[in-house]
């Protein structure tokens, strides 16, 4: 156990926010980039040991929590971040994105403030890498097995890394220029900075992972000749199918999709563009969507000067508590105050303030050229229908749909060339140990899942890796955190 009054001593102190002035001026991460060993240290000794650690079962990697807590508080970074990397390939990530399913269900929580599990993971993972502990770990002995990766995310990814430690040869496909998914090009970088994602191809190369960029399977490369040349194929695209808005105005320009402007901003920090295709300087922005992606778009947009930004949320607000009907260890949805909403407040004056709870999108409007110039929105009462006589309208001359996905492309040329059958809720079919109906072929990730969480990405590429060693070997020697019919904790 760590410090055994620790949650009696110590109060609840996350990582600290840099401020905002400083921090919309630049693209680097939003919070401090080091916070103070002690601090963490004593963050750490905030842990009970939980006989029955409830954290475990809300982490779908079943991340050891209380044991690198208590490694932590006794400053043993080695022995921390060991344990770390035994269940999270990619703890940075998750140290960054992962919105902490496991502080919602850590028992420290039914009468006090959890503990900052995040943070802390955060810490090792940064620790391990300034003292040079995250090393690369390649096999000691090849197994003679190929297995190509389609698709870098974290689901594709951490199948690789798994199966390259695993003794096998394995070749990581990926249709755009660079790697890394959506945690490239979708995830801005004052979430994660991409130098993260760099550091680990290194290590991964250096494994003996070998990496494909632009090729598209199916498009570039024949998928049916791809599996003849391997033992076996991971599917891990993702989840593509963006949802829309199928209402009048839709083809106006200036309404885009948010993966169709968050990438172009992405690709200007990584020096593709001096100024992006499509900027928000010195234009009311509208944004359609509550969700994560939302937010990305709202810090986005703040970082390149718009003149004001509403953002139009078709769900009723959440209050500020755990509601009922979400009892502990479900990880609930309660009002959080992301940065980006300070950001906005700070600099256009809209923030919290300009989102709009309750709002049904009716339509857009546009000026004699085909530019949108405003969108009309009504409340949005009992089955999200619009409520007579609410109805109003709001100037715009960008409008971003953070609508989220509804599962992989259905249609695309690897579907089809590999033969890849739809389950009923629109993603890849698979069976309990995530092989498709054509013999080799795997699916990981959100492409099976659906819209995910990075954890669930990460903890089904394990799993997958799994799943697939055992299908080349016929031994069951990786782990496998999560089974495909595996959902999260909820009411």
């Amino acid at each position: 156990m760590a410090d055994p009054k620790g949650f009696l001593t110590t109060a609840r102190r996350p990582r600290p926010r840099r401020p905002v002035g400083e921090r919309v001026d630049d693209w680097l991460e939003v919070y401090v980039a080091r916070a103070p060993l002690p601090v963490v240290s004593g963050q750490a000794g905030r842990c009970m040991d939980c006989g029955i650690p409830f954290c475990h079962q809300a982490c779908p990697l079943g991340n050891l929590v209380p044991e690198w807590n208590d490694y932590v508080w006794r400053d043993d970074w080695e022995a921390a971040a060991e344990r770390l990397h035994a269940t999270d390939n990619f703890p940075e990530f998750t140290g960054r994105l992962c919105p902490a399913p496991c502080e919602s269900g850590c028992v420290l929580a039914l009468g006090d403030d959890p503990v900052t599990i995040r943070d802390v993971e955060r810490a090792i993972a940064d620790e391990a890498w300034a003292r040079g502990l995250a090393r690369p770990r390649p096999p000691g002995r090849r197994s003679g097995h190929k297995v190509a990766v389609i698709g870098s995310g974290p689901a594709g990814l951490a199948a690789a890394q798994q199966l390259t430690r695993a003794g096998h040869t394995v070749a990581v496909y990926e249709r755009d220029d660079r790697l890394g998914g959506l945690l490239r090009y979708g995830i801005p970088a004052f979430k994660l900075e991409k130098h993260h994602i760099d550091r680990r191809i290194d290590q991964m190369r250096r494994e003996g992972t070998k990496f494909r960029t632009c090729i598209e399977v199916g498009r570039h490369l024949d998928a049916t000749g791809l599996r003849r040349r391997y033992d076996a194929v991971v599917v891990a695209v993702g989840a593509g199918a963006r949802r829309e808005l199928p209402v009048p105005g839709r083809e106006l320009t200036g309404v885009l999709q948010a993966m169709d402007y968050l990438p172009a901003a992405n690709r200007v920090q990584e020096g593709d563009y001096a100024v992006p295709p499509v900027s928000a300087r010195g234009l009311h922005v509208v944004i359609v969507g509550g969700g994560d992606t939302g937010a990305d778009c709202l810090g986005t947009v703040v970082r390149q000067g718009a003149a004001s930004v509403t953002q139009l949320d078709i769900n009723p607000m959440p209050g500020p508590a755990r509601p009922a009907h979400q009892p502990w260890p479900v990880h609930p949805k309660i009002h959080r105050v992301e940065p980006a909403y300070e950001e906005a407040g700070a600099t256009t004056g809209h923030g919290e303030h300009g989102r709009v709870y309750r709002a049904a999108t009716l339509r857009f409007e546009g000026d004699d050229r085909g530019r949108i110039r405003a969108v009309h929105l009504a409340d949005a009462g009992p089955g999200r229908t619009p409520v007579p006589g609410t109805d109003r309208v709001i100037p715009a001359g960008l409008v971003l749909l953070a609508l989220g996905f509804d599962g992989p492309e259905p249609d695309s040329p690897l579907a089809v060339q590999l033969d890849l059958g739809l389950a009923a809720d629109g993603t890849f079919a698979r069976d309990e140990g995530y092989a498709t109906r054509h013999d080799g072929v795997f699916v990981a990730g959100d492409a099976g899942r659906g819209q995910s969480l990075i954890v669930w990405a990460i903890a089904e590429g394990r799993a997958c890796a799994a799943a697939v060693d055992t299908y080349l070997t016929g031994a069951d020697t990786l782990p496998a955190p999560v089974r495909p019919a595996d959902r999260p904790l909820t009411a």
